[in-house]
């Protein structure tokens, strides 16, 4: 995203004139969650002066601050202490979608799985997609079918309690506990943008105006 993140975070990047971020606490809010935590590396300051405690938006928000950058599977294992013992809701701060999270937040996994990942059709920057979808479990992509990982999930706090704190890739967890038959998943055909080039922020701008 440079030269816009040069100065910025990309949560902090604004759509249709609101940082990406506030999108999320918005949605989060609706459904009454009240206790969200934020991951920070690069620019982190300006989120956390941006969001505050959370209260404008009747939120607790507390922060994860990561020096270096863990990754989202190293960063989350970092900030699990913060994160109680129920199933919990992640979203990648760097996306935009009109998917209903209460979707999300109802979801019940079986006692057995550790995830439930919300899939979407392919981009045009990442046509061979990531996995598969077959009655409702995410099976790694071989053949047929793929789609593509949204960056919304439901975690069990057990998914990450063997992921080091240290930089770590989401990927090869998500891979080990699909291996293990352990992570469903739903198909979300609405509106959905990874914000990873000013490219795409134009278009999206250009489509909600």
């Amino acid at each position: 995203m440079s030269p816009l993140t040069d100065t910025k975070p990309k949560p902090m990047i604004e759509v249709a004139g609101k940082p990406l971020i506030a999108y999320h606490l918005e949605r989060l809010a609706s459904l009454n969650i009240r206790h969200v935590v934020i991951n920070h590396a690069w620019l982190g300051e300006q989120i956390c002066q941006y969001v505050g405690d959370g209260s404008q938006w009747g939120l607790n928000v507390s922060f994860s601050s990561e020096a270096p950058a863990l990754e989202t599977a190293g960063g989350i294992a970092k900030a699990l202490p913060e994160l109680g013992s129920e199933p919990f809701i992640v979203i990648n701060a760097d996306i935009w979608t009109d998917f209903d999270l209460d979707i999300l937040a109802k979801t019940e996994l079986r006692q057995e799985d550790k995830a439930h990942l919300i899939l979407v059709d392919n981009p045009e920057h990442h046509p061979k997609g990531d996995f598969s979808l077959a009655n409702g479990r995410v099976l790694e992509f071989k053949d047929g079918e793929s789609y593509t990982f949204s960056g919304m999930a439901i975690y069990r706090r057990e998914f990450f309690e063997s992921v080091p704190v240290r930089p770590e890739p989401l990927a090869p967890w998500l891979k080990h506990w699909i291996a293990e038959g352990k992570v469903s998943g739903k198909h979300y055909q609405g509106k959905w943008c990874d914000v990873g080039t000013p490219q795409r922020l134009n278009t999206l701008n250009e489509e909600l105006s």
